[in-house]
């Protein structure tokens, strides 16, 4: 049975990589499930399989973000020819659940927006999200749940392949955490080397560029399939969430639809629509490192965030009256 005010649905990460899916009743998912974006009779069979595990709770559906168009239309092409359920998509059926302060015209990823809206969910404080996949992003969301953007780089793998692919002596290498010295002893060494310092130093430099705007230091929560190589270890990230995108679709769903009188879900209006949801540490979870720099404890919605924020309106982000920010 599913808790109070959580619709259950199946939730699917459509990525440049891989396809994500994982059943939610409840605020944590009973099981995630990875896939080779190649394999869609793969992730078709493990969409099923999840689903038959909801799908006699009232109110089941299905819910979809995409970066991969291609891949998505097919995946979900196949699933309305074999599952009698609603089949929702973020952005186009549902939005995601975060305000924005963007430029105008503006149109990030469906992913970072869904990691920042279920970053900020749990923490309900100024927060930093590294999603270290494909390419790298890493975002910012301020004290008011509001996203405003933040850079992209090339991922591990995208820049080892990039070297190969522009030089002529630089072999084609698979991606692997480089140990020992601290310099590369040879050519497969130093370009490890040069991937992996440089993502780590892109996120240092970054979070500490971001603080500086800011006026204090946000927590930072690392995802992607490359988070835990890159990040397990580092003083500056407070917590790795494998499948934060997943709860981000979960919270959007549970944003979009709620039970009417007789316990059915029926979608909200998009006025209506708020993000309450978080998530908890599960087993393949990375434990949360001491706060640090006057940052709250995970899960800490106070007024201890340490950060030099103005809640009586001004976010201290520069916006003017017409910045088209997505907040009051």
């Amino acid at each position: 049975m599913h808790e109070a005010n959580h619709p259950p649905v199946l939730a699917i990460q459509v990525g440049n990589t891989r396809i994500k899916l994982a059943a939610f009743r409840g605020e944590d998912p009973d099981e995630v499930v990875f896939i080779a974006k190649d394999d869609l009779a793969g992730a078709i069979e493990a969409a099923m399989r999840l689903y038959e595990s909801i799908g006699a709770e009232v109110g089941s559906s299905v819910v979809v973000a995409s970066v991969n168009k291609p891949v998505s239309d097919a995946l979900v092409g196949a699933l309305r020819d074999q599952l009698s359920c609603d089949i929702y998509t973020v952005p186009d059926d549902m939005p995601a659940p975060i305000g924005t302060c963007l430029d105008a015209g503006a149109r990030p990823g469906v992913d970072r927006l869904l990691n920042a809206a279920a970053a900020y969910a749990k923490l309900k404080q100024a927060c930093i999200v590294i999603d270290a996949g494909t390419c790298v992003t890493i975002d910012f969301v301020d004290g008011e749940g509001v996203f405003h953007g933040g850079a992209i780089a090339p991922g591990l793998r995208m820049q080892l392949q990039a070297m190969h692919a522009h030089t002529a002596a630089l072999p084609a290498i698979d991606f692997a955490v480089p140990e020992g010295l601290a310099w590369g002893p040879n050519t497969r060494e130093a370009m490890l080397r040069g991937v992996y310092h440089g993502v780590r130093g892109l996120a240092w430099r970054l979070i500490e560029k971001y603080a500086e705007q800011y006026g204090g230091f946000p927590l930072v929560v690392a995802t992607g399939g490359d988070a835990a190589a890159l990040f397990s270890d580092d003083e500056l990230v407070n917590q790795i969430v494998p499948d934060l995108v997943l709860r981000g679709v979960a919270l959007a769903a549970k944003s979009a639809l709620e039970p009417d009188e007789e316990g059915a879900f029926e979608e909200r209006p998009a006025a209506e629509r708020t993000g309450t949801a978080g998530f908890s540490l599960l087993p393949q979870q990375v434990e949360p490192k001491q706060a640090r720099r006057g940052t709250a404890e995970l899960g800490d919605g106070g007024d201890g965030h340490g950060h030099a924020h103005d809640h009586g309106g001004d976010h201290g982000t520069g916006c003017g009256d017409d910045c088209g920010c997505g907040h009051d």
